[in-house]
């Protein structure tokens, strides 16, 4: 008997056309790889895609949007969300990282159409009494003729600070740090000045003087932080005349002040806060307050936006802040965090977790609202000072 025997071969076929569409879309994708990677390493290094630039399309994301976008892959974020929590819209959340608009913050869009209106682009981080978007700081250079020509001042700074009438005399401090002076206190636009210290100065554009300015606060700050036993460093030399020696605008003020506080502090290692006085151009109504029959001016904190230390130097702002609260309600504005376009971002805080900006008064604050408002400063500040020392032990106060 004969079998036969049948041979059964796969035949495999191919297309092709298809390999060398596969081949072609491979070299397109690895080709624009290479070019891309080459435009991002190529750019001027403001223009390359950094972790800050990250930062910046993500922050208009909310803490909670984030959190329902991380609970999609582990259902314990969820649990952290409020009850009242909306789902999260996609869309809406693409619309604010692809545009930089908050469809619920109208400053957003305004901000870059009208002339001027991103001088308010701020962020309340904690509100005084009374304070909203229509009343924040802000501050404005000086006209170029202001600097340029000397005017008369109805004040002398000397007789100002050296004058012993301030009432009631005070007891000598139970605590002192001796020698050692442990604040430092500088005014960047050291030429800010007040109206009423101005020989017949009405201009509001016109408050700035190179005497007498806001270097008189200062001064008259450190002496009363003197009366409560804490030694303090008061910075003589001008910011403004160095922006005049190296030819710069008046933007680059805080790049000026930068070297003066870091000279103060590397010349002095006890210099443990750092205190930046500004005068605001918000007029009386919104920078002056009667608290038991005397009036002050307002003060308010601002923090650099763009500094990386800027949560340690707003909660330094938050617990001052809050002090003044309870022993001078009203008193402060609140705090306010400035950043981008037409700010500094940074004024310098990044240099001490213990750095403050302080926007003392406004244009219209006479010397006897400034002179109450310095005094409270000096106050708050001593009991701060030194319940923050009795808890980290890191300075040995001398008792009277």
């Amino acid at each position: 008997m004969k079998r036969n025997h049948t041979n059964r071969n796969m035949i495999v076929t191919f297309d092709g056309t298809s390999i060398k569409k596969g081949i072609v879309i491979s070299f397109i994708i690895l080709l624009m790889t290479f070019l891309l990677s080459g435009v991002l390493t190529s750019l001027k290094p403001e223009y390359r895609l950094t972790s800050s630039s990250i930062n910046d399309l993500t922050k208009n994301i909310d803490s909670e949007a984030f959190l329902q976008l991380l609970g999609a892959e582990n259902r314990f974020f969820i649990s952290a969300l409020p009850q009242e929590a909306e789902p999260i819209k996609l869309s809406s959340i693409m619309f604010k990282v692809l545009t930089s608009i908050n469809p619920d913050d109208p400053r957003s869009l305004l901000g870059r159409e009208l002339p001027g209106f991103s001088l308010y682009d701020s962020e309340i981080v904690v509100a005084g009494d009374g304070t909203n978007y229509t009343n924040m700081p802000y501050e404005s250079p000086p006209p170029t003729e202001v600097l340029e020509q000397e005017r008369e001042a109805s004040i002398s700074k000397n007789d100002v600070v050296n004058n012993s009438e301030e009432g009631d005399p005070k007891d000598p401090p139970t605590l002192t740090t001796g020698d050692k002076k442990v604040v430092y206190i500088y005014n960047t636009h050291n030429t800010e000045s007040y109206l009423p210290l101005l020989d017949g100065e009405t201009d509001m554009n016109r408050a700035f003087h190179s005497k007498a300015n806001i270097t008189i606060v200062s001064e008259l700050l450190g002496k009363a932080l003197q009366g409560e036993g804490i030694g303090s460093q008061i910075e003589q030399a001008s910011v403004q005349d160095n922006l005049k020696q190296k030819g710069w605008n008046y933007s680059k003020s805080y790049s000026a002040s930068r070297t003066l506080v870091e000279s103060a502090m590397a010349n002095n290692r006890n210099l443990n806060y750092i205190i930046d006085i500004h005068r605001d151009t918000q007029r009386k109504g919104v920078t002056t307050i009667n608290i038991n029959n005397k009036s002050y001016a307002k003060v308010a904190f601002i923090i650099g936006g763009e500094n990386p230390t800027a949560e340690k130097n707003e909660k330094l702002a938050t617990e001052f802040h809050t002090l003044l609260q309870k022993k001078y309600p009203g008193l402060s504005r609140g705090i306010f965090e400035q950043g981008g376009k037409g700010f500094n971002g940074v004024y310098n805080q990044d240099l001490s977790n213990n750095a403050m900006l302080i926007e003392l008064g406004g244009v219209d604050n006479n010397l006897t609202e400034l002179k109450n408002t310095v005094n409270a400063i000096a106050d708050v500040f001593s009991e701060y000072y030194w319940q923050a020392e009795k808890v980290d032990g890191t300075t040995e106060a001398q008792e009277q």
